[in-house]
């Protein structure tokens, strides 16, 4: 499982360290793709598999269905880590989530996230506010 909030910076070259807790999960390559909120979305392979096989099922026939599928492939890429640990982020990648200097890897669960500092500090502001509500909303903590 994904947890967690690193800060890592990407360099010139487009690498960024991946943190060691997330490697390990990982191995040697993962997906890597656009995300929801201007952010991008890491899978393990095998997650990256079942996600794919959930997204076959959509109809075809439905225009959101193929507007998704479509934006959520089209920026997928395999991604290998190096020696030291980093990964080299596809410039149109960096470019949706506005990748520059300071970056914020965050676990969620089955994947991870990398969101740029700026938007990872604007998005998680306007959240927090919301959170206790949200959270009220969608699940019973006591269970």
């Amino acid at each position: 499982m994904f947890m967690g909030e690193y800060h890592h910076n990407i360099d010139q070259k487009g690498r960024m360290i991946i943190p060691a807790k997330f490697r390990d999960l990982l191995g040697d390559s993962f997906v890597l793709t656009r995300g929801l909120d201007q952010c991008l979305f890491g899978y393990p392979h095998e997650e990256w598999k079942a996600l794919e096989n959930k997204l076959k099922t959509l109809p075809f026939t439905k225009k959101d269905a193929r507007a998704f599928t479509r934006f959520f492939f089209s920026g997928a890429t395999e991604c290998e880590v190096d020696k030291q640990g980093r990964v080299n982020i596809a410039p149109p990648l960096r470019d949706y989530a506005k990748l520059d200097k300071e970056c914020v890897v965050i676990g969620v669960s089955n994947r991870f996230e990398i969101w740029s500092l700026e938007n990872w500090e604007t998005y998680f502001a306007a959240s927090e506010e919301s959170f206790a509500e949200i959270a009220e909303s969608m699940i019973d903590f006591d269970m």
